[in-house]
């Protein structure tokens, strides 16, 4: 028996990390042969409880859950953190291994990237990728659908699970998996928060001390303007201009604070009642985002 592999006896004692896709598929097929259901969890690594919690969501799921760490480059821009994005792999498998996980697969760029990834092969979602996020980090959804449908067709996961802070992403992997017809189902999974209400993420560690006591702003101004969209009904632009101005003169730089339909971020009209309002704010060096589900009274 290949020494990757592991004895049902041993099934969930001992996670086996892989690097190479020759090894990741070898894995699968087996746990395939064995009628495993599988779970995945694609990240970029620097793991938080939000993706911990991704990770027992997944064991309640599948027989069997994957994780991956892998920091992407096609989906960071020009002048962005890709050469500075925290790398932690040896404590991130500490956590895993601890959490439960069966696999964790850490490729190198060449395992993703065999011609390189300045003239690889590209997905893209049309539309639901230029806005929001997509309008001030261009091709960054293309590197994001890229990736995912890489991962996604040598995993082959009966689920996968994304965190909604990331909620465009969610919806353009959703959007790409039906499109491309990827036997998965997308599931999108709730915020996890810091006990003063900052989304948890790995660009958190970039807040000074002073910066980190500040950006729970975000989220009260989401939850102030999400009480006041209740109250007042559909106003929408005057909700999204003053979180804006309430961000900047808490001194964050907001690219957008804006109301969109949850469903698929578009322009809500009157009689839409299912609402997302979502920002995207520099404080110092972070470049933070949230969102809040807001459901509309009817009448």
């Amino acid at each position: 028996m290949n020494t990757l592999l592991l004895s049902e006896s041993e099934a969930g004692v001992r996670m086996q990390t892989v690097h190479g896709l020759p090894n990741l598929r070898e894995i699968i097929l087996h746990w395939r042969r064995q009628g495993h259901s599988i779970a995945f969890v694609p990240t970029m690594g620097n793991l938080h409880g939000g993706h911990l919690s991704l990770l027992a969501r997944a064991r309640e799921l599948a027989d069997r859950t994957v994780m991956s760490i892998f920091v992407n480059p096609i989906q960071f821009g020009r002048g962005e953190d890709y050469e500075h994005y925290p790398s932690t792999l040896a404590e991130d498998s500490r956590k895993l291994s601890a959490n439960g996980l069966d696999l964790l697969f850490a490729p190198d760029l060449a395992q993703l990237y065999p011609g390189g990834f300045d003239t690889d092969t590209r997905v893209t979602v049309p539309e639901l990728s230029d806005i929001l996020c997509g309008k001030f980090r261009p091709g960054h959804f293309s590197g994001v659908a890229t990736v995912v449908s890489k991962l996604l067709i040598n995993v082959q996961p009966d689920v996968a699970l994304f965190g909604e802070k990331d909620y465009q992403q969610v919806l353009v992997i959703k959007r790409m998996a039906k499109d491309l017809c990827f036997p998965v189902r997308i599931l999108g999974m709730p915020i996890v928060r810091e006990a003063d209400g900052l989304a948890m993420s790995s660009r958190n560690a970039y807040l000074s001390a002073e910066e980190r006591a500040l950006a729970p702003v975000i989220y009260r101004t989401l939850q102030q303007s999400a009480l006041k969209l209740r109250q007042s009904g559909a106003q929408f632009a005057q909700v999204e201009a003053d979180g804006m101005r309430t961000l900047q003169q808490a001194g964050l730089r907001p690219e957008y604070f804006s109301i969109r339909r949850a469903e698929d971020l578009g322009e809500p009209g009157p009689g839409d009642r299912d609402l997302s309002i979502l920002v995207a704010a520099w404080l110092g060096k972070a470049r933070l985002i949230d969102n809040i589900r807001v459901e509309l009274p009817a009448g």
